[in-house]
């Protein structure tokens, strides 16, 4: 996902989740885009890709509180990379990157880093690399295949120690889970190899995170049950849950448990493949209880705080309705019946579980209901129908009888038609005539055409 976009406008906004006790970087469609904690605060490094010095400058400003470090993704070979012009494709644009790399040191406090794979020249490598040290970068990670080279083609070792020994920045050795990483004594063979500072880890890392493990590589089951409940905890999404799951599976896929595991729908369907169904329900009790609770807390806060507002316990269902007439329709036709100042909404949402509640004034009186809706216009509606039984209105349910408003609405309708067949009888009889003068001055002049 190209986060430059949403946070360089400002649409996307960080959230504190009390229940979770994490910070959300929420987009515009409510999605979590980056979630993160104060446990991690401190050696968490957040990657972006990007192909604008200004978007990933407002990117880091966004996040740099919250993480330890910012890198730049310039090796990504994917297409959904590429061709938006980030990734590998930064690779054949070294000003490019250089501006990139300038406008974030320049423009943060924490650590700025990028990831780059190797050129088909070694000389141009080279090159490349010293033009990103000069922008003061914290540290290089080079990945020791080229653009257009996969997992299965073999790691250049040679180059990224070529890469280590022309320039003095850190430099960080990648690509090496294939050919040499499969235990953490692999580790410094690879660092050895490469005579990089460090190592960075990806595919082996997803296999089996307990590849950071000194004392070696735990039992598979028992790393993805500890993945699981760190997932449920933290409620992050079942298909990214899903994902790396299957990535721990690999040949393991086609088994019972794996097939059961592609099959799963839900955070909860995947714990109990995993035979911890009653982990997932203890757990999620414990959050909703607390949510609950903070919800409540909340709620009587409110209730000392806006003391004149007259509040009802009303939630809006669209099946009492007509289609198209709402209860914002009628107080609206109310308000311009006695010749009050149209309805004003005040909605917010909670952070804390996502739901809104709206406030409507009228004459100068305000109105809410004590439930909290899913949307900003579920919310609004019930302001309305709050404010409408309190003053003894009606608001356009089905059971009220006849409805006013559906009757205007087809007395509109029909003037409107009305009014259409009238314009359309005018078009008509003004084109008639358009055609008899033109056939009329047609004759006349060709009368007097000499012959």
């Amino acid at each position: 996902m190209n986060w430059t976009q949403y946070s360089s406008s400002g649409r996307t906004s960080a959230e504190y989740r009390e229940v979770l006790e994490t910070v959300d970087f929420v987009a515009p469609n409510e999605r979590v885009v980056f979630r993160t904690c104060v446990r991690e605060r401190d050696c968490v490094v957040f990657q972006m890709g990007s192909a604008d010095a200004e978007r990933a400058l407002a990117v880091a400003k966004l996040v740099e509180n919250d993480v330890a470090g910012i890198d730049v993704n310039m090796g990504c070979p994917k297409e959904y990379s590429t061709k938006a012009g980030m990734g590998a494709a930064l690779l054949s644009d070294p000003d490019k990157i250089e501006c990139i790399l300038s406008t974030l040191v320049k423009g943060i406090c924490k650590p700025v880093t990028c990831k780059i794979r190797i050129l088909p020249s070694l000389e141009d490598t080279i090159s490349l690399v010293k033009r990103i040290e000069k922008t003061g970068v914290a540290a290089i990670a080079v990945h020791g295949r080229k653009k257009e080279e996969r997992p299965q083609h073999p790691v250049h070792c040679e180059v990224i120690k070529a890469i280590s020994e022309a320039v003095s920045v850190p430099v960080i050795a990648n690509g090496g889970s294939h050919d040499f990483i499969k235990e953490y004594t692999d580790i410094e063979a690879f660092q050895q190899a490469t005579g990089a500072s460090s190592v960075m880890i990806a595919r082996a890392a997803m296999w089996n995170p307990s590849i950071f493990r000194r004392k070696g590589l735990c039992p598979l089951k028992e790393v993805m049950q500890e993945y699981i409940k760190y997932a449920v905890r933290y409620d992050n999404h079942y298909t990214n849950t899903k994902y790396c799951l299957c990535q721990m599976l690999r040949e393991q896929l086609e088994s019972t448990e794996g097939k059961k595991l592609h099959a799963a729908q839900s955070t909860q369907e995947i714990c109990e493949v995993f035979e911890m169904g009653s982990f997932y329900e203890e757990t999620t009790a414990i959050l909703e209880a607390k949510a609950s609770l903070k919800a409540k807390t909340q709620d009587k806060d409110e209730q000392m705080e806006d003391t004149d507002v007259i509040k009802m316990t009303v939630r809006f269902d669209k099946r009492e309705y007509p289609p198209q007439i709402t209860p914002k329709m009628y107080l609206l036709e109310w308000c311009r019946k006695v010749k009050h100042p149209q309805p004003v909404y005040e909605t917010v949402q909670r952070p804390l579980d996502k739901l809104f509640c709206s406030v409507v004034t009228v004459a100068e009186q305000k109105y809410r209901s004590t439930l909290w809706d899913k949307s900003k216009k579920l919310a609004e509606q019930t302001a309305a129908i709050v404010c409408l039984r309190t003053l003894g209105l009606p608001e356009g349910k089905l059971n009220e009888g006849e409805n006013h408003l559906i009757n205007k609405r087809k007395r509109e309708n029909q003037e409107f038609l009305n009014n259409k067949e009238h314009e359309d009888d005018l078009l008509v009889e003004a084109s008639h005539k358009r055609v008899h003068f033109t056939e009329g001055a047609s004759d006349s002049s060709s009368s007097e055409v000499p012959r």
